[in-house]
């Protein structure tokens, strides 16, 4: 008799939900993941007092009330509220887009003022493209100075997306940058969504009530199982890559990956915000996360005496590195179709999750997805 009715592969948000309502509903599950810990990209070290977030800054946000009541029914959530701040040479500039950015800018002080400026700039690369006889923008650039001018694109968009993509801007679709938040009120909140928060105390205890009374391992790598998963599990739930599930058949799907640099200082507040990013190419970075303000606010940041800060590196994802951003472009994209097709001919197979969708997901996003996906599973059953 098999031992188990799912097999999760992988330990993230995704595969994490579905092992708690597939539980719910008396389902045996075993979750493998082939790193050292659970919790996948939401996983946090303790350091110093202060939660540090290995993989990147994650910061909570829905519009989806029962998602938000589900996450905190599990934990409670604090107040934060993301506010990152933009530093072009020194000039430290407020997002998202608004008007404490257009102050710092121009110095226009009404909505009207700000407006006028914005418009006679796109007016300007309007002009410039209708000179070339360019009637619709071609690339990010020409679509980015058509939203909201020459200033914000090359102070504060240019050399941040040029560092995150790798890419010239002008070598970047239009695609990417169809729309850009700009808000002619003095509101910092970048998220437009009504519910925000950190889980108190950490990610780490979200994914620990996520996973309570699931049989758990670490350290397991699926290819050591893939001939014989179906001994032991009577349904495989897969959020890995899905070409790696495949072999690679058709080969390699794009990412862009993130590395780390991450140190202690022996000062307790470094930069006075969680994230700021760096706009300009000449620094290598992309942004500086400092870990405490997640949970930390005012001068309570003063009774942790050290800080935590993490300066964030994007480059061109290879085999063996960490996956984190699709590269959602014509050829990516025919060629996820392609492993897709493959994924739907596997009857006892669920596939969810960012890498098995090469989908970029919030993480409201994937406890959505995953609820639908095992609550259709137990249904069809």
């Amino acid at each position: 008799m098999k031992r188990y009715d799912y097999l999760i592969v992988g330990a993230g948000l995704f595969g994490a939900v579905f092992a708690l309502e597939a539980r719910k509903a008396g389902k045996r599950c075993l979750v493998i993941d082939r790193r050292s810990h659970l919790g996948g990209n939401v996983h946090c070290e303790q350091v110093e007092g202060i939660n540090v977030h290995c993989y990147g800054a994650h910061i909570f946000h829905t519009a989806n009330k029962r998602v938000w009541e589900y996450v905190n029914s599990l934990v409670e959530f604090n107040r934060y509220t993301n506010c990152p701040v933009a530093c072009y040479k020194g000039d430290m500039y407020n997002l998202p887009f608004n008007m404490n950015t257009f102050n710092r800018m121009w110095g226009v002080k009404t909505p009207d003022e700000a407006t006028a400026k914005i418009e006679e700039q796109k007016a300007e690369a309007a002009a410039r493209m209708r000179a070339e006889g360019v009637t619709e923008p071609r690339n990010l650039e020409e679509q980015a100075l058509m939203l909201v001018g020459k200033d914000i694109y090359e102070r504060l968009i240019k050399g941040y997306t040029e560092k995150q993509w790798g890419r010239d801007c002008r070598d970047l679709p239009a695609s990417i940058i169809r729309r850009l938040p700009v808000r002619l009120v003095f509101d910092n909140n970048y998220f437009n969504d009504p519910y925000q928060g950190i889980p108190i105390g950490g990610y780490n205890r979200l994914v620990e009530r996520l996973l309570d009374g699931v049989e758990t391992r670490t350290g397991v790598d699926f290819a050591e199982l893939r001939d014989s998963w179906h001994e032991i599990a009577d349904r495989l739930v897969y959020t890995g890559p899905i070409d790696e599930y495949f072999g690679y058949c058709y080969g390699n799907l794009q990412y862009r990956t993130v590395n780390f640099e991450t140190e202690v200082l022996d000062t307790p507040n470094y930069q006075g915000n969680a994230v700021i990013n760096y706009t300009e190419c000449e620094v290598p970075y992309t942004r500086i996360i400092e870990h405490k303000h997640f949970e930390m606010f005012g001068n309570e940041v003063y009774a942790v005496p050290r800080t935590v800060v993490s300066r964030e590196y994007s480059s061109e994802w290879k085999p063996g590195m960490e996956p984190y951003y699709p590269v959602n472009d014509e050829a990516n994209s025919a060629l996820y179709q392609r492993y897709k097709a493959l994924a739907e001919q596997e009857r006892d197979v669920t596939f969810g999750g960012r890498l098995a969708e090469y989908k970029y997901y919030d993480m409201d996003k994937v406890i959505e997805q995953a609820l639908l996906t095992v609550n259709t599973e137990l249904k069809n059953e």
